[in-house]
């Protein structure tokens, strides 16, 4: 790898590969709709087995994981029948029959009163049971589990009442409790984007079928898995490699970007070593198998990403913390009402009566929408800003970053080479030498060719008509254009020829990491041009903003350190970190963590993935690989570096809101709990359930409208 990196300006031809960036750059926000598409048609495949999925999903979602984008219209589907099966509840309750002054009372009207909430209880109330359950496994009791006790309490005691026990049902509370729940979680999920898909996407990089030779050189196509040691494979121009392996003939120039961050694809030889996914540019070349499955680099990636993903989602969202206290307070509090009023001399089912409705109560149906509808406006609001928040936990910690963390090429820099300087022979103009190669180069596809035409676009320059062109391997180009010999040429070349040239001026450009190509007329050099991987020019104001908000930036890249240098002197970044190899990015993260910071890393690779599932908050530029979007919390659409200081300014906001709208919630419950254990009842005031009716649905609509308040 480190010779490589020393080969980075030997020669013109080490950059011949299409000029597939921009290609890329579009076809990967094409993707990224698909992508996004795709976890939306993925929802409606999803919901006829949804109580197997249930249980799936809510395992992660006591983690923190609201990321089961197949599971939005299984929610959807329970809540409208849930909802449907309510109304006759609501008819058929005695209390609220009084509560609105009328009977319609009839013979075994309480069984079938019954029967439907029974129905509500499993058909509708099963996600949250399912994910109690495995919440209290991981010891960890949030939202569902305060969710499950009040409705299996309610439920247990409401069924009593219909079987002889003396007391009054609350069915009603059940129903409208497990419909309110549904469509709160209906509104988060639908609002955070679909599953997390990021090890399927690094498994499809590799492709699935090889150029196995035998003994005679002879092909045939064979699954990438049937591949050993020591098999020998053909790769064409334009072909993934699909294995780790050792060139044993031909050469041709590979692009890693994708997977080491190197920003210029490397000239690669015999006895040279390739890696499985990135991919081979021009020349047909012979591999000989090294590593497969388990062992190849690919698959280390997707064990760290692995790795990351599962230490991170322990952690719990607002509303999850909130949850685990109230079911707390819900325990206590109904216990001690029990033993009070038994304490008194009460009647056991009086005093069972006030518990249950103490724990009740105290799962607040606004809870179900506090979050969920700041989450909603929140999403679309980011939406239109162009970030794509996959997890919330970690979004919401974004106000409290103390660091962000750069990955160069394609975050920092486009990934695309641009013109940084002309330096002209006597006698000539910037503009001419600049004129004469984009001419020249305008044949040619490689990204040093296309840097240097959109250069002389950029400029309006007229370009000239080519007569004749060909492409000198290793040396560069060669055309007739005007009448006159025209070449541009590699360093190498100009050396061998012994040709004059600023060699001060050209080490100085090679010292920050630039390529440098020579114009030649007629045999005379006229020329040079120094192209690199272009900075992008927001890259510059994030920085100045971060720096502002006293937030410390820090550039990591796979690229040597003198590129990196010049680009971080440029954009104004503190640290830089280069040459680092992908697995020690997620160290290099997981260092800057230990100082006790909490971190955000920015790349697009699938080198970055393992460091995006580490850090704190791990941000995807929308042009980079589907790999590192799915291992980000939050995809940038417009990969502008600048919107990472917008999302941190959302989530400062989401979050003030959130606690807003949690304290209305909890609020109705601070004066609800201790009304409905009794604390009045001896100056004969006890909250009557018509009542905390009334006061729910005031909370209810109260955070609603606090919700929508939320502006950008």
């Amino acid at each position: 790898m480190s010779n490589n990196h020393k080969k980075h300006n030997s020669s013109h031809a080490e950059h011949q590969h299409d000029h597939q960036h921009r290609e890329e750059e579009h076809q990967h926000d094409q993707n990224h709709k698909s992508t996004h598409e795709h976890h939306h048609h993925h929802d409606g495949a999803h919901h006829d087995h949804s109580s197997h999925d249930d249980h799936q999903g809510h395992d992660h979602h006591g983690h923190g994981h609201h990321d089961h984008g197949d599971m939005v219209s299984d929610f959807k589907k329970r809540f409208y029948i849930s909802l449907a099966t309510t109304i006759p509840i609501l008819i058929l309750s005695p209390m609220i029959q009084n509560f609105i002054g009328v009977d319609w009372r009839f013979p075994f009207d309480q069984y079938i009163l019954f029967a439907l909430a029974t129905f509500v209880f499993f058909y509708g109330g099963w996600p949250f049971i399912t994910g109690g359950v495995s919440e209290l496994k991981d010891k960890n009791p949030g939202m569902m589990t305060l969710i499950g006790l009040a409705i299996l309490v309610a439920y247990g005691y409401s069924s009593l009442t219909v079987f002889g026990w003396e007391g009054k049902d609350f069915f009603w509370e059940l129903a409208t409790l497990i419909d309110i729940m549904l469509l709160g979680h209906w509104i988060e999920m639908r609002s955070v984007m679909g599953a997390s898909n990021a090890l399927e996407e690094l498994v499809k990089l590799m492709p699935n079928e090889a150029h196995k030779l035998d003994e005679n050189d002879n092909v045939t196509d064979v699954p990438t898995s049937e591949l050993k040691h020591d098999d020998k494979v053909l790769i064409k121009p334009g072909e993934k490699i699909p294995v780790d392996g050792t060139i044993f003939e031909g050469n041709s120039a590979i692009d890693e970007s994708m997977l080491t961050g190197e920003s210029v694809p490397i000239e690669k030889e015999k006895g040279d070593e390739v890696i499985g996914g990135s991919v081979n540019k021009e020349g047909s070349i012979k591999v000989t198998v090294e590593k497969t499955g388990e062992d190849s680099y690919l698959s280390q990636v997707i064990t760290l990403v692995r790795e990351a993903q599962e230490s991170k989602s322990k952690t719990q969202d607002l509303t999850n913390r909130a949850a685990k206290w109230l079911f707390y307070i819900a325990l206590a509090s109904g216990f001690i009402t029990l033993f009070i009023w038994l304490l008194l001399g009460y009647q056991f089912d009086a005093a069972l009566e006030r518990m249950v409705t103490v724990m009740v109560i105290t799962c607040p149906h606004a809870l179900g929408l506090a979050a969920p509808l700041v989450i909603a406006v929140s999403t679309s609001i980011s939406a239109k800003q162009g970030l794509l928040i996959r997890n919330r936990a970690n979004f919401e910690g974004a106000r409290n970053l103390n660091a962000v963390v750069f990955d160069k090429t394609g975050t920092l820099t486009k990934g695309e080479f641009g013109v940084t300087n002309i330096v002209p022979q006597e006698g000539y103009e910037e503009n001419d030498i600049l004129t004469w190669a984009a001419s020249l180069e305008q044949n040619s596809e490689h990204p040093i060719a296309a840097g240097i035409v959109n250069s002389a676009k950029d400029k309006d320059l007229q370009l000239k008509k080519i007569e004749e062109f060909e492409s000198i391997t290793g040396k560069g180009i060669e055309g007739k254009i005007e009448g006159r010999k025209v070449n541009v040429v590699s360093p190498g070349y100009v050396a061998d020829n012994t040709m004059d040239y600023d060699q001060d001026q050209f080490e100085h450009l090679s010292e920050e990491g630039k390529t440098v190509v020579f114009l030649l007329l007629d045999d005379e050099l006229a020329g040079m041009i120094a192209l690199a991987d272009m900075v992008r020019e927001t890259a510059k104001e994030a920085v100045a903003s971060l720096k502002e908000e006293g937030i410390h930036t820090i550039m990591l890249t796979g690229d040597n350190q003198k590129v990196a240098d010049w680009v971080a002197k440029q954009i104004g970044i503190d640290e830089v970190y280069a040459e680092v190899l992908p697995d020690d990015k997620a160290n290099q993260v997981k260092k800057i963590k230990q100082k006790g910071w909490e971190v955000a890393m920015t790349g697009d690779g699938v080198n970055d993935a393992p460091a995006l599932a580490t850090a704190d908050l791990g941000i995807a530029i929308g042009a980079g690989t589907d790999v590192a979007m799915e291992s980000a919390d939050v995809v940038l659409v417009k990969s502008n570096p600048k919107d990472v200081v917008s999302l941190m300014n959302l989530s400062g906001k989401t979050y003030r809101k959130m606690v807003q709208n949690l304290w209305c919630a909890a609020g109705y419950n601070i004066v609800a709990i201790p009304l409905a254990a009794g604390v009045l009842a001896p100056i004969g005031l006890i909250l009557s359930p018509a009542v905390g009716a009334v006061l729910m649905s005031l909370s209810t609509i109260i955070v609603a409208i606090n919700a929508k308040l939320l502006k950008a």
